[in-house]
């Protein structure tokens, strides 16, 4: 599944859903929870559940529901899952139990089991538990994780510093969502870029992502989307490099080690090689 892009739309919102169809993001995330005030969660279902239905089959739709431990939780699935979203995005997940709790209510409610994007950081608890979502692997679309909740839940003024980057505290959390994907074998979606003015900022922030091994990233703005786009999109030149070692490998099935441009390439090269050109055919 390609997710170079997730675009929150805010669930009580109806004319930004409209609007929303037609931006170039790979998915829209429909929101029920943070955007969504506790007055105007019902009626921000009855619009998400409206929109989900005519546009079955015509864009990636996941909806963003209220964490499991919430009244509104099971309301937001109750109203939206008989119009089969393509994902449900899960806040506050804690690792496996999480994703086997929300099956159990999903359930209740008919064989309907869509892809779950856990938000996989947003609790002390969570952290410890990124490795278990290798055992419910084939429910995912993906591992994404949050720097807000988190402070909070500890204690610090900010996950950032004065430059924007992270404190190494929530650097580490970032390259454990990221690890903790891999074990899954699904891909790595990187947080949200508040500064939605900041286009230059962004762009860089996004190419490091993907070199560090995220697939994509949430955006909040629509002005994000091509940016995103862009950088989580293999340059010509990266794709003409994977090929080269492909081609190399190919031609010399015995060796271990070949010199490809004055370098010397291994095995781990190839392996990303492959992944790259995987990605991009996707």
């Amino acid at each position: 599944m390609k997710l170079r892009s997730l675009l929150f739309v805010p669930g009580d919102r109806p004319e930004r859903l409209e609007k929303a169809k037609g931006l170039g993001a790979d998915a829209l995330i429909l929101d029920l929870e943070d955007s969504v005030t506790p007055t105007r969660k019902a009626g921000a279902r009855l619009a998400v559940a409206e929109f989900l239905n005519r546009t079955r089959g015509a864009l990636r739709r996941f909806v963003r529901i209220n964490s499991l431990d919430t009244e509104f939780a099971d309301q937001d699935l109750e109203a939206v899952i008989c119009e089969r979203p393509d994902g449900l995005v899960l806040p506050k997940a804690e690792g496996a139990a999480s994703i086997r709790e929300l099956d159990k209510r999903l359930k209740r409610l008919g064989d309907i089991f869509p892809l779950v994007l856990p938000i996989a950081t947003e609790t002390p608890k969570a952290v410890f538990r990124l490795a278990e979502y290798a055992e419910v692997a084939d429910r995912l679309a993906g591992l994404t994780w949050g720097a807000e909740d988190l402070p909070a839940a500890v204690g610090a003024s900010t996950s950032r510093c004065d430059d924007g980057s992270y404190t190494p505290a929530y650097e580490m959390i970032r390259s454990l969502t990221l690890f903790g994907a891999a074990a899954a074998g699904t891909a790595a979606i990187e947080t949200v870029f508040p500064a939605f003015r900041d286009l230059d900022g962004l762009a860089h922030y996004a190419r490091r992502g993907m070199r560090d091994g995220f697939a994509g990233m949430m955006a909040i703005h629509p002005d994000q989307i091509g940016v995103i786009n862009s950088a989580f999109t293999p340059t010509q030149d990266a794709l003409d490099h994977a090929h080269a070692v492909v081609s190399a490998f190919e031609a010399n099935p015995d060796a271990g080690v070949i010199e490809l441009k004055g370098k010397m390439i291994d095995a781990p090269h190839l392996k990303q090689a492959l992944r790259l050109l995987s990605f991009a055919e996707e």
